[in-house]
């Protein structure tokens, strides 16, 4: 047969140019300087009473006569900076009283919504030393990666014969409970008071306020049975003070919470019960977790956005050292207090300046409906 004759015609070849990609912009050196920064270098440098010491021993090294100006005053300020210190002790152990005696390879650490944030964070710093760790969930277990030596109980936590059952499992498999960290929080829906719907509320309070009063009344009783007591550790928010537009649910749940976790700690130390089993409140502000991706920090120099492992850390050498009290971060979040007694008038001038009620993003409801609200951690 007769080849059929080539075109003469050049091919055309088909290229494809991938479109430049925008590079990331580096960010800028002063971005990490935050008023947290500012203060932990002041804490360890001129307010901290060592090196106020060190200044005065200076001073006479230099054979500086006592009754030189210069001495008086660095004398002074060390003297000042040491009763702060001092003070700063004895007002601990006034409130919280003596710490209790943990055996961290006796522990039994119970973690609501440790599958995920800060919760995991916990759970694995926990497990790596060696401690009984049960995390308790709402996500199936075949969706939850945990480390070795964590036991996973699939469990709402918010319905109390559920969670009763799961009591039973851990005292079986585990022993007594004796530390229970409530890090399972509802997502945060950003919507305003008119738009969110009831069961979107409600659904925040059972889990953020309801499932801790569930948790509480059911494991405090092992650890009082405990020979060396407990820690209760209540995750809540400085969220809970501030209550800022477009979180009526989120802030209204953890200012019950707040409410809770101090009624619980007076009823204890009525009964005299206070020295065995310590209370922890952690009032944080914005936690890089999924749980705060609808909302934007106003200021990131006063208000930045915490790293979890650092409030693991803070949470676990808190229980480890068997002491209660409150963890308050970052530093504004300290002075949250102070906010509480200001005239309403400046009250209002300190939420235009930092931008707290324009803040939170609005999400839709479906999302908040669609999404488990229980399976989240702090």
């Amino acid at each position: 047969m007769p080849q059929k004759p080539q075109s003469t015609q050049p091919r055309r070849i088909l290229t494809t140019t991938a479109s430049p990609r925008t590079p990331t912009p580096s960010p800028k050196w002063h971005s990490t300087i935050t008023l947290d920064l500012v203060l932990s270098v002041l804490r360890r440098t001129v307010l901290h009473p060592w090196p106020a010491w060190i200044l005065v021993l200076s001073l006479r090294a230099q054979v500086t006569p006592p009754t030189h100006p210069a001495f008086i005053l660095a004398i002074g300020y060390a003297v000042l900076l040491t009763l702060i210190a001092m003070t700063g002790v004895v007002n601990a152990r006034v409130a919280y009283g003596l710490p209790r005696t943990v055996e961290v390879s006796e522990e039994v650490v119970v973690i609501t919504g440790g599958a995920s944030g800060l919760g995991l964070l916990i759970a694995e710093i926990y497990a790596m030393r060696g401690v009984s760790v049960a995390v308790l969930d709402l996500k199936d277990e075949k969706e939850v990666e945990l480390c070795e030596g964590v036991e996973y109980y699939t469990c709402d936590v918010g319905k109390r014969e559920v969670l009763e059952d799961v009591l039973k499992r851990i005292e079986e498999e585990l022993g007594t409970p004796t530390v229970l960290i409530n890090c399972a929080a509802a997502r945060i829906n950003g919507q305003s008071l008119l738009s969110i719907s009831a069961e979107a509320f409600q659904k925040t309070i059972q889990t953020n306020l309801f499932a801790v009063f569930h948790t509480c009344q059911t494991f405090l009783p092992c650890m009082l049975a405990a020979p060396n007591g407990g820690t209760i550790v209540n995750v809540g928010s400085v969220l809970g003070q501030l209550c800022p537009a477009g979180l009526a649910d989120y802030s209204t749940s953890k200012a019950g919470l707040s409410a809770l976790h101090r009624t619980l700690e007076a009823e204890l130390r009525v009964s005299g019960n206070d020295e065995k089993v310590k209370m922890i409140l952690v009032e944080t502000g914005q936690v890089a977790t999924p749980l705060f991706a609808a909302v934007k920090t106003p200021n990131k120099f006063i208000a930045p956005v915490l790293e979890p492992v650092h409030v693991a850390q803070e949470i676990v050498s808190a229980v480890e050292e068997g002491r209660g009290g409150v963890i308050r971060l970052p530093a504004y979040a300290t002075m949250v207090n102070w906010y509480a007694v200001l005239p309403a008038g400046l009250q209002r001038i300190a939420r235009f300046l930092s931008g707290v009620d324009y803040a939170v993003g609005q999400t839709s409801s479906q999302k908040s409906h669609d999404e488990p609200t229980a399976a989240n951690a702090e």
